[in-house]
Parts: structure tokens; sequence; C-alpha cells
């Protein structure tokens, strides 16, 4: 799938991706500190990944992880700050949630720390019940 506006594209190939950008920007994060470029790659392979373009320069990336039927896992989500302000984040998470293989995903879940006020406009909210919820973090 590929969807534009303006000099901006949003495509799920793969093959656009570019793997330094990506690690380049995950390694700087507060989710995966010094993330390295195999992980990342291997990542790559086990999700569903929408890469965001300023026309061939990657800008921003979001992957899905999912069961296709009733889980799904939003990480790694990312618009580069100099890119943002302007909607492009917005236009991702449309695009991820709208796309008709996850349209009928029936629980989500995602990790943020500073992004909250983003994913409410897509449905997304605290947990309704916390105290069922582990995890384990190695």
């Amino acid at each position: 799938m590929q969807w534009s506006k303006d000099a901006f594209q949003i495509s799920t190939d793969k093959n656009r991706l570019q793997l330094e950008a990506i690690q380049a920007y995950l390694t700087t994060s507060y989710w995966s500190p010094g993330i390295t470029l195999e992980r990342v790659q291997a990542s790559i392979n086990g999700s569903a990944c929408f890469g965001l373009y300023h026309e061939d320069q990657q800008i921003g990336f979001a992957r899905v992880i999912s069961d296709g039927v009733t889980f799904a896992y939003l990480a790694d989500v990312y618009v580069r700050p100099d890119y943002q302000g302007h909607g492009l984040g917005k236009w991702l998470m449309s695009c991820i949630v709208d796309q008709s293989e996850f349209k009928d995903i029936r629980k989500w879940l995602l990790r943020t720390r500073d992004a909250h006020g983003l994913y409410r406009q897509y449905g997304f909210q605290s947990l309704s019940n916390p105290e069922i919820v582990m995890e384990l973090i190695r």
C-alpha cells in the first residue's frame, strides 16, 4: 500500500525502508536505546511496517505486530523532530488504523511516555484493567 500527500509518502513496501535511518533514530529513543541494526532488521521481518518519506528520504516509521484477527501491538512510531508539527504523525496513524488488514482487530496495545494525546485521537486509552496486564522485561 502507498499513500501520498504533497511531497510525502507512506508505504508498506519493506524494500523501501532505510534500515540505517530507522536504526539511527531508534538507537537514540527512550524505548530502544542502543538497538543494533540486526535487531531492527529482525523486528521488521516479523512486523507490518509503515515507512514515512519526504521525497526519497525516510523521515518516520511505525510497525504493527499482529495475528491479523484479534490483537495488534503498535511499536517504534516516530516522525523525525525536524518534520514534526505538520500533521504527519496523525496521517501515519490514520493510515495504520484504517488499513483493511487491521480494521477488525479487537485489541490494540502500545506503550508511550509522551504521545498520549496523539493516540487518544485514534481511540487508544489507558488500560481499563491494568491489574490483569503483566510484562516480562529482559
